[in-house]
């Protein structure tokens, strides 16, 4: 069981290529981490895969274990089992926190179940103890207000309690001072599982120093054009992305 993209290739609304042929396979109780230079296509791969509308999938496919996910809405996507931490999270004034989250619980049951709202709000206590996040949160509106290493938090709690079978996570670093880091690592790593698939989308190597990578994979002009272990990483950090132009690396 995997998340498998093969040949993939997308473009902008304005016919601009963007994805040119990218093929990965995330099986489950696997971390890739993706990095490459800014507009090598990273968080757009992340972006047509959770079903965003600015983009045209113009060839390639990608399957959730098996299932084909293009004939999906971005919605039925999300309750298959993938889900995206967006670089810049989005506020969503007069919702707040538990009411957010517990909607996107109660949406997952079967037709006819409720959730139990005193196991519900036990399970979410602990997940933000976890994430050092006040629980006073849980009445403020989604995002607005909070700091950038706040949202980001917020972003892995939703994480946490709504347990994917993939996840997908679009530089969730950025931004980040190393005490915020740690803690969004560290939430990360509580969810790693047999059972779930991680695609980290990042710049820099000082996030995969918290969140092992399996494998590391090399983005670039729409493709992947290098893949390895987590070694890849620090040559990254060490060499920059120029080393891949040459011929015996690229």
């Amino acid at each position: 069981m995997s998340l498998h993209i093969q040949n993939l290739h997308a473009t902008l609304d304005d016919g601009t290529e963007i994805l040119k042929g990218v093929s990965l396979d995330i099986p489950k109780g696997q971390v890739h981490a993706i990095m490459g230079p800014n507009g090598s296509g990273k968080s757009t791969l992340s972006k047509v895969i959770a079903g965003h509308d600015s983009y045209l999938v113009t060839g390639g496919s990608v399957t959730l274990d098996g299932q084909e996910i293009f004939p999906l809405s971005t919605d039925e996507r999300s309750r298959a089992g993938i889900f995206l931490a967006f670089q810049y999270p989005s506020e969503v004034p007069g919702v707040s926190n538990a009411n957010f989250i517990r909607a996107a619980l109660q949406a997952r049951l079967p037709k006819g179940e409720d959730i139990d709202a005193v196991a519900y709000y036990k399970n979410l206590y602990v997940k933000m103890d976890l994430l050092e996040i006040d629980r006073k949160f849980t009445a403020r509106a989604v995002n607005e207000g909070f700091s950038g290493g706040e949202k980001k938090r917020n972003e892995i709690l939703q994480l946490m309690m709504l347990e994917p079978k993939y996840a997908i996570l679009d530089e969730t670093d950025s931004g980040l001072d190393i005490d915020a880091l740690k803690i969004v690592a560290h939430g990360v790593n509580a969810m790693r599982s047999p059972e779930r698939g991680f695609l980290v989308i990042t710049h820099y190597q000082r996030l995969l120093d918290y969140i092992k990578p399996d494998y590391v994979h090399v983005m670039a002009d729409g493709r992947i054009v290098r893949s390895g272990g987590p070694e890849l990483a620090h040559e990254l950090e060490q060499h920059g992305y120029d080393f891949l132009k040459e011929p015996s690396l690229a």
